[in-house]
């Protein structure tokens, strides 16, 4: 029996010190690898809450779009005015002009900023399978912005498949909002005698006309990425969006089809490319960047300009023309339509309730809490209101009884200074809140004479909100780029991109045709038949989820 004792009592020493080895292995070879252990999910009742700007903080963040440059923080009177109420401060990693690059080289290296804004999807989900995101959850008890202004519908679209929500968005809304359409030049437009714009053929003759009498006027502008030609494709189809572009999709039935096959898509791109080969459409709509379009929008130099949202530079084009004369300025017209269809199913636009973009936490993180806290204050009535309206004082004084801004006189009279507010703030627009600042804008700007209102608003609220199209049901239809669906889908991306640039470029209808003849052969070699089969299904799981099935 002492034997025995001896024994287990010696087994039990050399179990208890394996494990202390191995603890101290385990500890070693992450802190050589870099990695951290995972983040745990607290009971948000078992700690207190971070108060912002109770201490210095410093936040990084990685911007994951070739095109995003961040200003530096607290530049501007707004982020100022942030920075010292929070004691925040954010630094951005520049993407270099290739965020893919430079976000595969931050994941290797496992060096990555405290949060990453991103697009919904495919991205995201890639870096949570990585194990490189923290989940949301558990934060949303103690800081509610988020949770109270999202509605549940939109939160559990944005959960991913372990249940869990990674995903903090940016412009989200349950009403509609958006501000795709058609901008047109009124003083150009009034010269030419104000000419009837409903149709393609309306708008074709309109263009012509342009040309002969305003030489040095540039008829069509489309913005980059082909944003104007994707709205022409809305001109084509009832109850369609530039959306089935991207998606490169278009539902039929209870499927989604081939968008290569799709009359009306072939159609809008015929009527682009006789635009482009006749001059009509600015001469560098497949080359140009956003520098090149704001300089002609914001200068008066175009007379018609279609995109997904033409008031960001519009606003700025039409104060210009109002200075040079007050009669002028940019207007907005109805959805242009095909003759005969029914022009209250035309939809230059789409919106999600989930809004565009997303922020995610990553687990280098030193505190996650500490920037969520920071996210969901900016999301919130406060963060909202000072990044959009500058600091307290100027343009509001408080919040009313509903937690809105009073608005002070300011906001009328200076709409130049309020517009440079918003203007310089753009790029750090990562948490805006449509429900929150549409209704806020809308309370108080329903109370003024028209020609007090802001531009902007006046437009949202007279045309362009009603002809937007709620699309949150195609959610997440883009398949993981290093799925088999994935992978195809990336090739077909590109043969997507071709064929607009190819199509604008063709010489007649019938080369039109061709070219989206073979774009179609091309998909199909490359998978787009199982592409579709999981868009689809995906598509019918989303319906499910929003009690549309």
């Amino acid at each position: 029996m002492k034997g025995n004792k001896k024994f287990w009592l010696f087994a039990v020493i050399l179990l208890l010190t394996f494990g202390v080895l191995a603890a101290c292995s385990k500890e070693k070879v992450d802190g050589d690898s870099g990695k951290k252990d995972p983040v745990k999910e607290e009971d948000p009742k078992n700690s207190e809450s971070f108060v912002l700007g109770s201490e210095p903080l410093e936040i990084t963040m990685f911007g994951n779009y070739d095109w995003y440059t961040m200003p530096k923080w607290g530049d501007d009177i707004a982020t100022a005015a942030i920075k010292e109420k929070t004691k925040v401060n954010v630094t951005a990693i520049d993407s270099g002009g290739d965020a893919k690059a430079k976000l595969s080289t931050m994941i290797a290296g496992n060096d990555l900023p405290d949060f990453i804004w991103t697009e919904k999807g495919a991205d995201v989900e890639k870096l949570r399978q990585a194990g490189k995101l923290v989940p949301l959850d558990q934060y949303m008890d103690k800081y509610t912005n988020l949770r109270d202004w999202l509605t549940e519908d939109a939160l559990n679209m944005l959960r991913s498949e372990d249940g869990k929500l990674y995903q903090f968005p940016n412009w989200y809304n349950s009403k509609p909002f958006g501000n795709a359409g058609w901008l047109v030049n009124k003083g150009i437009y009034e010269d030419l005698g104000s000419p009837e714009l409903k149709t393609p053929e309306d708008l074709y003759a309109y263009l012509k006309l342009v040309k002969e009498k305003y030489p040095n006027v540039i008829p069509f502008e489309t913005d980059v990425d082909y944003g104007g030609i994707e709205v022409i494709y809305s001109a084509f189809a009832e109850g369609r969006t530039p959306k089935d572009i991207k998606y490169r999709s278009v539902a039929q039935g209870d499927e989604l089809t081939s968008l290569f096959d799709n009359e009306n898509y072939i159609e809008s791109l015929k009527f682009s490319s006789k635009l482009f080969r006749e001059g009509l459409m600015s001469s560098d709509a497949l080359t140009q960047d956003r520098d090149m379009v704001t300089e002609k929008v914001t200068s008066g130099r175009i007379a018609v300009y279609a995109s997904a949202s033409p008031t960001d530079l519009g606003k700025d084009g039409h104060a210009y023309l109002k200075s040079k004369n007050p009669d002028d300025g940019y207007i907005f017209i109805e959805p242009i339509a095909k003759e005969g269809l029914d022009r209250n199913k035309i939809h230059p636009g789409a919106y999600e309730m989930l809004g565009w973009n997303v922020s995610v936490i990553t687990t280098d993180a030193e505190d996650p809490e500490k920037v969520f806290a920071f996210l969901d204050w900016l999301t919130g009535p406060e963060g909202n209101t000072m990044m959009i309206f500058g600091p307290e004082g100027k343009y509001w004084e408080g919040f009313d009884s509903e937690g809105f801004p009073n608005f002070t006189d300011a906001y009328v009279t200076d709409k130049e200074g309020l517009a440079k507010v918003e203007t310089d703030t753009i790029n750090f627009q990562w948490h805006g809140n449509s429900n929150f600042l549409d209704s806020a804008k809308a309370k108080f700007e329903l109370t003024l004479d028209e020609d007090q209102m802001s531009w902007t608003t006046y437009w949202q609220q007279k045309l362009l909100w009603n002809t937007q199209l709620d699309t949150t049901e195609y959610y997440g239809i883009v398949p993981m780029p290093d799925t088999p669906e994935g992978e195809a889908d990336q090739q077909i991306k590109e043969i997507s991109l071709a064929t607009i640039a190819n199509a604008v470029n063709a010489k007649s209808d019938e080369e039109v045709e061709q070219i989206l003849a073979q774009a179609s052969k091309d998909a199909e070699a490359a998978g787009y038949s199982d592409v579709l089969k999981w868009q689809t299904e995906k598509w019918q799981a989303n319906l499910k989820k929003l009690g549309k099935k």
